[in-house]
């Protein structure tokens, strides 16, 4: 099974979206993974869903 890349941001997506560092990008989607997994969401290390981050920050 083939995971569309466009479905998800990483970490240097999301520093150079926010202007952050790399490393605190990676801080920030390892917590919001964690509470997706808390919903029963599947999860990709060191990567956020596009439509999970866009509505939790509002970009």
């Amino acid at each position: 099974m083939k995971i569309k890349e466009d479905k998800f941001y990483t970490a240097k997506e999301v520093a150079e979206m926010i202007k952050m560092s790399e490393m605190s990008a990676y801080r920030l989607i390892r917590k919001m993974n964690a509470d997706l997994e808390k919903e029963g969401k599947i999860v990709i290390k060191g990567k956020i869903s596009k439509r999970y981050f866009e509505e939790k920050t509002g970009i």
